[in-house]
Order: structure tokens, then C-alpha cells, then sequence
């Protein structure tokens, strides 16, 4: 299983008619590096720009890897280093993936995972590699000082969050179970 986290642009395929891309290939993947099993599809609606839903994992040994993608509007996506061990512990990446530029991202286990959405009623669709546990769920205050994302909050915009998220532990309160295997966090983008 890959531990890089992966910007993927797929190819649109176009004529006057419109597109075709292809999402997901294995073998495709395989050659980016990633050699995930998805179990389940997610999607989610978001109605308000500013909508924030992270950071969130799962830990093991239900821990989940996500393959990400923006149907509808835009959302800015963010993976964060959470590998106890790794020269880039609590450092991120992100990412604006929209419907218009068809790109995803692709999160493996170890890193805890959020989106900002920067439109009205934002839809995601994203694949995992292991069911919801709800015993095994975590996650990390979004706004943590430590880590420092610059979350593109439009002006006048004050984040929509869950309540679970508006409460969530700083990363300095977080003893993580996942160990660094090697591999520092960096963006690679096909």
C-alpha cells in the first residue's frame, strides 16, 4: 500500500457531445504507486460555501485510505502526516479539486484527512479501503496552531462545522497509532 499522497489529473477524453475520463483503473493506479483495495464509495453533500469536514481517520486496524473526488462545485482537500516517527509529522498538503478540473486526491492510512468546500451545495464522492468503525474513528482539530493549514476561508465566510469537529483534540493531545514507514510527506502530482 502506498504511503505517498497523490494528486491525480485524469485524462478527459472530449468531443461536442462532452467528455469521458476514466476514474479508477487498477492497474492505472498500480503504476502511480498505489496499490489500494476500495471497499465502499462515499458521497457527500455539502449546501454552504465554507463547509469544513476534518480532520478525520480511522485507526487501526480500521484505518482507511480515501481516493477523493469533487463532482459538483469545488473544495479545497487536505492530508495531514499523522505517522508517529516521520520527519514530517503534523506538516500537510492540499489541494483544490473541483468538477470543472476532475482532479483527485489520493490519501493513504497514517494521515488524517479534511475539505473546505468553495461553493453551494458541494458534492464528493470518495472511495475508502476499509468500512466505518465507529470505535475507530478519530480526528484532529481543524484549525490546530501546530499544524498551521491555510485553509482558503472565503471573506465574511465563518466555517460550517459538526459539532464532533468543532471539538476534536489538538495534535499535541494526539498519541498516534500509526508509525512512519519511510516515506515523508510530499504532494505527487500525476
Amino acid at each position: 500500500m502506498s504511503s505517498k499522497v497523490v494528486l491525480i489529473n485524469p485524462k478527459r477524453h472530449g468531443d461536442d457531445r462532452g467528455w469521458f475520463t476514466e476514474v479508477y483503473s487498477e492497474a492505472t493506479f498500480q503504476n502511480f504507486g498505489i496499490a489500494t483495495r476500495y471497499v465502499q464509495d462515499n458521497h457527500s453533500f455539502s449546501a454552504p460555501t465554507g463547509t469544513l469536514r476534518g480532520l478525520h481517520f480511522q485507526t487501526p486496524p480500521f484505518g482507511q485510505a480515501k481516493l477523493m473526488r469533487c463532482i459538483r462545485g469545488r473544495i479545497f482537500d487536505v492530508a495531514v502526516d499523522i505517522r508517529r516517527g516521520s520527519p514530517t509529522y503534523g506538516k500537510w498538503v492540499g489541494a483544490e479539486l473541483s468538477a470543472e478540473n476532475g482532479r483527485q486526491l489520493s490519501v493513504p492510512i497514517g494521515f488524517a484527512h479534511g475539505f473546505l468546500t468553495l461553493e453551494p451545495n458541494t458534492e464528493v464522492i470518495y472511495k475508502v479501503s476499509n468500512v466505518y468503525a465507529p470505535a475507530n474513528d478519530g480526528g484532529i482539530r481543524w484549525n490546530d496552531p501546530d499544524i498551521g493549514i491555510d485553509w482558503p476561508i472565503p471573506d465574511g465566510i465563518i466555517p460550517t462545522l459538526s459539532k464532533k469537529d468543532d471539538v476534536q483534540p489538538f495534535l499535541s493531545q494526539f498519541e498516534s497509532p500509526f508509525e512512519y514507514d519511510g516515506a515523508p510527506l510530499e504532494l505527487v502530482e500525476v
